[in-house]
């Protein structure tokens, strides 16, 4: 029942939001982000759980970062239809990169780059690559298979290579040795099986990609973790968090672990910019995880 919504859905993104100058595709973003709010009782609620992990309280004000979370959210969506038309110059016209990333993209080719669901995830690779870099990502499963396919051609508009999630690991290995850069988000949940390492995340266990630590050590690349910071204007700015040698990615579990407490850093202070109706913390790791887990934690404060 869900797939005419979900193709009309994709159908008015590409035909109306393309079309549409920057600020009138925004104004379009946080209507449709009031509706959502207004009619998704589950996310808000889910919404407000995550913020109360975040702090460990009760949040004076929480309803508004909420709102303004699915507006953030709606944004970024937007943005991505946005840019199927004139990729290049609407991504130039909507954000910028920082003296600070600028610098680092260019003192390092390739590289990896890491991210989370926050601020405007779509336009960060987006802005590497106007900054010269071949950039490559990966797309998980969004609907049916036909939408991902159309969203996948989306993000491809400015030239990026997005791969799928399965199956990933060849395509960006021999990408990396080709000389592209890779933007990876890291605030999702994996499952060990596929991947996934159990590391501490506002001081919950969850499992989440071991990715970024891999490529960067095995392909000898440097890490950023950056995000994309809303501007008063409408447009974003790309800023460094963090960056790391290939030499300090080699300890697979305790640079994951730090990235992720980069980005808490960042979700502290920017709470609505964070998609917070997401179930970051579904899944619970059984004994034997949880003791290993409780292991490196140790070891890893000595």
């Amino acid at each position: 029942m869900r797939r005419p919504f979900e193709w009309t859905g994709v159908f008015l993104g590409y035909l109306v939001l393309s079309n549409l100058p920057r600020r009138a595709m925004l104004a379009v973003c946080d209507f449709a982000a009031g509706v959502m709010h207004f009619f998704d009782r589950r996310g808000r609620a889910l919404a407000l759980s995550n913020l109360r992990v975040v702090y460990g309280r009760d949040v004076p004000g929480a309803e508004k970062i909420v709102r303004r979370s699915y507006r953030s959210m709606a944004r970024s969506v937007g943005y991505a239809f946005w840019t199927c038309r004139n990729a290049k110059a609407r991504a130039a016209a909507a954000g910028e990169m920082s003296e600070e990333g600028k610098a680092f993209l260019a003192a390092n080719r390739p590289a990896v780059t890491v991210s989370a669901h926050l601020g405007c995830w779509e336009i960060l690779s987006q802005l590497a690559f106007l900054e010269g870099h071949r950039m490559m990502s990966v797309a998980k499963d969004i609907g049916t298979s036909g939408m991902t396919r159309l969203l996948m051609k989306a993000r491809e508009s400015i030239g990026q290579e997005i791969v799928h999630a399965d199956g990933a690991f060849r395509p960006l290995m021999q990408g990396l040795k080709d000389g592209k850069s890779l933007g990876l988000l890291v605030d999702q949940v994996v499952k060990p099986r596929e991947g996934g390492i159990w590391v501490r995340f506002f001081g919950r266990p969850v499992p989440v990609s071991a990715a970024p630590a891999f490529f960067a050590a095995k392909g000898k690349a440097p890490v950023v973790v950056a995000w994309s910071r809303p501007l008063k204007d409408g447009r974003w700015r790309c800023e460094v968090i963090c960056s790391y040698s290939p030499e300090e990615a080699r300890d697979i579990w305790g640079f994951t672990q730090r990235c992720m407490r980069d980005l808490e850093r960042v979700i502290r202070r920017h709470p609505s910019c964070w998609v917070l109706n997401y179930r970051y913390f579904r899944k619970t790791p059984n004994a034997e995880e949880l003791a290993q887990l409780e292991a490196r934690e140790r070891e890893y404060g000595k």
